[in-house]
């Protein structure tokens, strides 16, 4: 066809056209990607954001632990419990910040109706009959609590399944960590206890070679270094 000089052929209207068509496409594509993208990204960013609130939460309350303790049938207890999947202690840091007076924190790791794992904590003012509850850490593959202790002439710890289940004296932990494993990746915070001055739940309250009463049943830990 020849051009008569007023327009274009047929054949360039088509070819532009079509050209037209691809770049629009590749901008469409490009915008779509682009919002994933930022969905994702922000996805990420609230993921973030509440998984280091919950760390920061559960930081606060264990640093700020304080040694009470209890009497039951005529028997002095402490408030401290620690297991591979629970822990409770008392503080003086409360997740509702109008609490008052020092407050009993749980941690018991459970499962949803999918499998996935998840912490629910509940609190409550020493003396008061009002308990609240939460939920931390959602839709992880597997979570769990160590506990490390080091005796004071050692220069190395080990790190175990529980703290030790003794009647007579209660051994609170140097250190406490807790692990999150989603998938092949591994989230883990190390706390430190402060209030580890009194001789009946300090870990150097122990010395010697041999280990605090129940170590024996507890989980072979493994090594650590001091750090």
């Amino acid at each position: 066809m020849i051009r008569n000089g007023k327009g274009f052929t047929l054949l360039e209207l088509t070819i532009s056209i079509t050209l037209i068509g691809m770049v629009v496409m590749i901008l469409v594509g490009a915008m779509r990607l682009s919002s994933r993208s930022v969905e994702s990204g922000e996805r990420k960013i609230g993921s973030f954001e509440r998984v280091r609130s919950s760390f920061n939460i559960i930081d606060s309350q264990i640093q700020s632990y304080i040694p009470l303790k209890y009497e039951e049938d005529g028997n002095t207890k402490s408030y401290f419990k620690g297991e591979r999947e629970f822990i409770q202690l008392a503080t003086n840091y409360s997740i509702w910040g109008g609490q008052r007076g020092y407050v009993i924190a749980a941690y018991r790791v459970e499962s949803d109706n999918s499998g996935k794992q998840f912490i629910s904590v509940s609190e409550n003012v020493i003396g008061a009959a009002q308990n609240r509850t939460t939920s931390l850490f959602t839709a992880y593959d597997r979570i769990y609590f160590e506990y490390f202790y080091k005796e004071a002439t050692e220069e190395q710890g080990q790190w175990y399944d529980r703290a030790p289940d003794d009647p007579l004296e209660t051994i609170v932990p140097e250190k406490v960590r807790l692990s999150l494993i989603d998938g092949h990746k591994t989230l883990a915070l190390i706390i430190p206890l402060r209030a580890t001055s009194d001789d009946s739940t300090s870990p150097s309250s122990y010395r010697g070679t041999v280990a605090p009463r129940g170590f024996d049943e507890i989980t072979k830990g493994r090594e650590e270094k001091n750090e």
